[in-house]
């Protein structure tokens, strides 16, 4: 009876001091650093975007959908915050907009020609006479 006793009390000893936890963690992998707040255009905490820095400790703020268009072709979009512009990647082509204008929930891009409207998931690419309308979409 106390032999057995001895054996479980030894092996719950066993198992508490062998599950400790290593609170440090991989001192290589780069962390998101969620300090700041970014607003979206309509004035809420967008819980999407994330400050993360690079190799030389450089903070800064991107974030990437892919969006689709109504003939089913997709679109890579990718908002940089810090230099307030906005790329999309289509057919192995990449366009840069700036941000010109920001009112409500409905953001403003352009570049010479090309004018881009993000509201919600919806986003209006007009260039010239060729308007393409796009929604976000996940893979």
């Amino acid at each position: 009876m106390k032999k057995g006793i001895f054996i479980a009390l030894g092996m719950i000893m066993l198992s508490l001091t062998s599950c400790k936890k290593s609170e440090s963690g991989n001192k290589n992998v780069i962390k998101s650093d969620s300090s700041g707040v970014v607003l979206a255009d309509n004035g809420k905490v967008d819980s999407t975007i994330q400050y993360e820095t690079d190799i030389n400790g450089k903070k800064y703020v991107k974030t990437d959908y892919v969006y689709k268009a109504t003939d089913g072709s997709l679109a890579k979009v990718v908002f940089n915050y810090d230099e307030e512009t906005m790329s999309v990647r289509s057919n192995n082509k990449t366009f840069i907009l700036k941000k010109v204008e920001s009112k409500g929930n409905e953001t403003t891009y352009e570049k010479m020609d090309m004018k881009a409207t993000v509201k919600g998931d919806s986003l209006i690419l007009d260039q010239g006479n060729n308007i393409i309308q796009l929604v976000k979409t996940k893979i």
